[in-house]
Parts: structure tokens; C-alpha cells; sequence
């Protein structure tokens, strides 16, 4: 409808109702924070070799198993032993052959994981981190259906059935019986998490308003998020069985399903799909949950837009009205391109995190850290500064610092990991604020469809994000270099974007803002002020006072 904001103000911005949703909707995403990255610890690779069934005690296991690696890093092969050629201890030669005895891990860090459990090191060791890959091909898959089928049926209906399918998912992978099962539940787990997260991000701006709305996608959502990933480490190191872990970190999500009766639908969804007594109803309850007296009238069905009205057949919209008119292709296109970049630049760099030196437990618990100080850092630019600047700022302060690496020395390590953990919390807080962001800049009738596309787009590019970090096997700064340089193309890039802060969000297509311009002139002023109206296009005032329409 047309300015349900301003139809819905006398509500308030932080009432009773608002602090209740803000912080139920934002508690849901603490298991989204372990449950998305629990395959640091479910799938780590401990130390092993080959088991040498014919060693007697006392000697060195050494006498059975080659060394490889260089010159003051020299371990263990993983792979290889020394050919048995009988069964006394003395019949080995020189030449090395297979594990054809199997693999002995070592139960120093982990006492088991799925690599232990299915033994995917050697020739099936690319099974490990494929296994992450069919996640994020599951993720891709719910990006696209879960967008187009939010705005069919509504957010808190696929909000609270991902969330169910997600958790029950991730339970059978604790006890499946091969690596082929397991690969299949993280399949449905991966479209289950991505389908929860965007339709209770959509929910929740659409039932806060413009301040709240910051608030809650910078510090509620990210912040909560990142508490969960707080929270791995320490259900890691005090469970180091993988079935049990995987267990634990599933059962959590259940006690979110009981928010069913304390969270309603969108009433702008509800609005846009006709429903006007559905949608006066909860705005009537929030009224009086607020302590606030509702106007008698406050939506009639004059208030849907024409398409949408019961008397009238309902229109549909799909992901090809994302493409239909010059705007949104644009701010589409655009949108497409930044979510590339910063999905591809953050899952680049985070998976160097678990093969720092030390304890992976207290490496995984500072990088969490680290991300909270990046969530808090984006919502005081959300709140003081404009949205164009912010996300511009946020690119080039990342990939700046990544492309200084490439003159840093190769012995000051020290300053190579600041450097990098820079640009870590740059990219953090860039991937925080396009939600927000990217949600402002679509219609309400397409919303859950637009975000959707464009994290699908995306969560495919961080599917390529493992091979980019191979690039470091041999170059160790040729990623930075890839990742730094993308980054600060797409800085620019966003220069073409609308600004969005404290504007109401629009509800139908032909409200969508276009893509601003620069004038190339002394003081770069703004080559005009678009001002949108509805249906009738946008009207260009010029500098000079003159009016124009599209």
C-alpha cells in the first residue's frame, strides 16, 4: 500500500511490540551462527598415517614410514609407508606404497569427525571439503525457491517450516551411516538454513520500522550470529566426539519453534496480497500491546494496490519482473555484482582461519570476536553516515589493505596477518550491511525474490571461494591480490547506487529508485534529485530549477 509507514506511525518505533520481535527474531539467529560453520570442527583433518600392522614394540615408527616435507617442517607421510615385502619386522623395503592397512589418527585435538569416521584423507581427501561444497549448493537452491515462495505464502510460514526442516536435517546427519548420506542431509540442511535466514530477515524489516530497522540487521541479527559462532568453539572443545557435537548444536533450534504464537505475519505482505482484515487485526493487537489507541479505520481495500485487490485477479510476481523495467534491471544487475564480490572476498579469507598456527579452538573463538567488532562498526555507520558512503568505505578499506599486502616483506608475518584480519573485518561488515542495504532498494511485491536472486548469485561465488585460496599453495599473496583488487573495483561500482537511508521502502515496482549519477564538475554536485512518484515515474529536478519526467 502507499505510505503504510506514515499509516501505521501512530504505533511507534520502539514500543512493547517492537522490543519483543526485535529480540525473538534476533535470538533465532544464534544457531544460525554454530550451524553454519560447524564444519570446521565436524570435517577437520587430524594428524595421521598409515597403520603398520607388523611393528613390534620399541620400535620406531619412523623405520616404517617415510618423512616428506621440507627441510626443518619434516612429519610423518600420510599417505605412504615403506613397501612390506613379509611378514617379519625386518621385510620392508625402500620403495613406499599406499595405506593398504588404513589410517591411524591421532586423538590430540579430536576424538573423532567425519574424516576420521569415513577415513577421507589420501586419495578420497577431496570428499572433505566437497562436502562443505554440496552445502553451498544447498544454499544456492533455497536462494532461489525460498525468495519466489516467501512471497507466495508468506514469511512466518516459511521462516518457521525451514527452521524445522533445518534443524531435523542436521540431526539425521549425526546419524547417518555413510559419507553419501551424510552429504545428502547437508544438502537439505544447506537450502533449509538459507531459506530460515532470509525469510526472518525480511520479516523482521517488514514488521519494524525505518529506525529498528538498522538497529535490528546490524546488532541484532549480525551480533547474535556472531555470539553463535562464539559459541562453536566452545561446544567443539568440551565435545569432541563429531555424532555427539552434531547433536548438540542441532537440538538448540528446536526451541525457536514455540515463537510461532508469539511472532505474526508481514502485515505489509498480508496488505499486498489483499488480505485487509488479516492485516488490521495485527496491527490492532501491536496497537494494543503498545498501549496505544488504533484509529477505527486503518487500512480499507482501497489501501492494496490495484492488482492485488480480492475483486480483482491476483498478479504474480516472479523473478522475471526483476528484469522488467530500466530500474529495477538496474538496481538488480548492480546488486548481483556487489553480493559476488563480497561472499567470494569473505568466505576467501575466512578459510584461512582454521589452518593458522595454534589452537584451532581459540582461533576460531578470536575470529568470532573479531566479527562482532565488525557488526558493531557497521550499525554506527548505518546510523550516522549514508548508505552509498558506507558500503563504498567498507570495500575500499578492505580491499586496500588486502593489495598492501603485496609490499609487506615476507618476514614480518606479524604485520601480513594485521593486514589481513583488516580486511577480514572490512569485508565482515560489508557482508552485514548489503542485507539491509539490498532489502531497502527492492519493492515490497518483490523483496523476498530480489534478495533471494542475489544471494544465490552470491552463495555461488563462495562455492569458488576454496579454490581461490589454493592459488596460495603457489602464490601465497595472488589471492589477496585477486580479492583486494575485485573488492575495490566494486568500490567504485557502488557509486552507481541509490541512497537509501530514511527513505520509506517502496512498495510496487514503479517506486523503485534509479541509479544516480555524478556530474563531472568542480564541486560534484548531484547530477539530479530524484524525487519517486507513484506509477507516473520519477521526476529530474536539474540544478538550474527545471523539471523533467521519465
Amino acid at each position: 500500500m502507499e505510505n503504510y509507514e506514515e499509516t501505521t506511525s501512530f504505533l511507534g518505533e520502539w514500543g512493547r511490540f517492537q522490543k519483543c520481535i526485535f529480540f525473538l527474531l534476533s535470538l533465532t539467529f544464534i544457531p544460525q551462527g554454530y550451524m553454519s560453520l560447524s564444519m570446521v570442527f565436524l570435517a577437520a583433518t587430524p594428524q595421521h598415517h598409515c597403520v603398520v600392522v607388523s611393528s613390534t614394540n620399541g620400535e620406531n615408527i619412523s623405520d616404517y614410514i617415510p618423512h616428506e616435507g621440507t627441510i626443518g617442517d619434516r612429519a610423518l607421510s600420510r599417505c605412504r609407508r615403506y613397501k612390506h615385502l613379509n611378514r617379519s619386522a625386518a621385510g620392508w623395503a625402500n620403495e613406499t606404497e599406499g595405506c593398504l592397512d588404513g589410517w591411524r589418527f591421532s586423538a590430540d585435538t579430536y576424538k573423532s569427525t567425519i574424516v576420521t569416521e569415513w577415513s577421507l584423507v589420501c586419495e578420497d581427501s577431496w570428499k572433505a571439503p566437497f562436502t562443505t561444497s554440496l552445502s553451498f549448493f544447498g544454499v544456492v537452491a533455497g536462494s532461489l525457491i525460498s525468495g519466489p515462495i516467501s512471497d507466495r505464502f508468506g514469511r512466518k510460514l516459511v521462516f518457521f517450516v525451514s527452521l524445522v526442516l533445518q534443524n531435523t536435517f542436521a540431526l539425521l546427519q549425526a546419524l547417518s551411516s555413510s559419507w553419501e548420506w551424510y552429504c545428502t542431509f547437508y544438502f537439505f540442511v544447506g537450502m533449509a538454513y538459507t531459506s530460515s535466514y532470509m525469510s526472518a530477515f525480511i520479516l523482521g524489516s517488514e514488521l519494524l520500522g525505518k529506525s529498528t530497522r538498522v538497529l535490528f540487521s546490524s546488532l541484532g541479527i549480525c551480533i547474535c550470529y556472531a555470539l553463535g559462532y562464539t559459541c562453536l568453539p566452545i561446544f567443539a572443545y568440551l565435545i569432541r566426539d563429531w555424532r555427539m557435537l552434531q547433536m548438540a548444536l542441532s537440538v538448540p533450534g528446536f526451541l525457536c519453534v514455540p515463537l510461532w504464537w508469539l511472532i505474526p505475519e508481514s502485515p505489509r505482505w498480508l496488505l499486498s496480497h489483499g488480505h485487509v482484515e488479516e492485516a488490521t487485526a495485527i496491527i490492532q493487537a501491536i496497537a494494543k500491546k503498545n498501549g496505544v489507541s488504533a484509529p477505527e479505520v486503518i487500512f480499507k481495500m482501497d489501501d492494496c494496490s490495484q492488482p492485488l485487490r480480492k475483486t480483482e485477479p491476483q498478479r504474480v510476481y516472479t523473478i522475471v519482473d526483476l528484469v522488467r523495467t530500466a530500474n529495477i534491471r538496474n538496481i538488480t544487475i548492480l546488486n548481483t555484482i556487489v553480493w559476488i564480490v563480497t561472499s567470494m572476498t569473505y568466505y576467501g579469507l575466512s578459510l584461512n582461519t582454521p589452518n593458522m598456527g595454534g589452537d584451532p579452538y581459540l582461533n576460531c573463538f578470536i575470529s568470532a570476536v573479531t566479527e562482532i567488532v565488525a557488526y558493531v562498526a557497521t550499525w554506527l555507520f548505518m546510523r550516522y553516515t549514508a548508505r552509498r558512503f558506507t558500503l563504498i568505505f567498507l570495500f575500499l578499506l578492505s580491499g586496500v589493505t588486502l593489495l598492501v599486502i603485496k609490499f609487506v616483506p615476507d618476514e614480518l608475518d606479524a604485520v601480513v596477518l594485521v593486514l589481513a584480519m583488516l580486511g577480514k573485518g572490512g569485508i565482515t561488515a560489508a557482508y552485514c550491511f548489503i542485507y539491509i542495504y539490498s532489502m531497502e532498494m527492492f519493492p515490497t511485491v518483490l523483496r523476498s525474490t530480489g534478495v533471494g536472486v542475489i544471494s544465490t548469485a552470491g552463495h555461488t561465488a563462495s562455492i569458488l571461494s576454496p579454490y581461490i585460496a589454493y592459488i596460495g599453495d603457489y602464490n601465497m599473496v595472488a589471492p589477496y591480490l585477486l580479492m583486494g583488487g575485485v573488492t575495490v573495483l566494486v568500490g567504485f561500482l557502488s557509486l552507481l547506487l541509490p541512497e537509501t537511508k530514511d527513505k520509506e521502502l517502496p512498495e510496487l515496482i514503479s517506486q523503485v529508485r534509479p541509479i544516480m549519477c555524478k556530474c563531472v564538475s568542480e564541486d560534484l554536485d548531484s547530477c539530479w534529485t530524484e524525487i519517486p512518484k507513484l506509477e507516473t515515474g520519477v521526476v529530474k529536478t536539474g540544478r538550474d530549477g527545471s523539471k523533467s519526467h521519465d
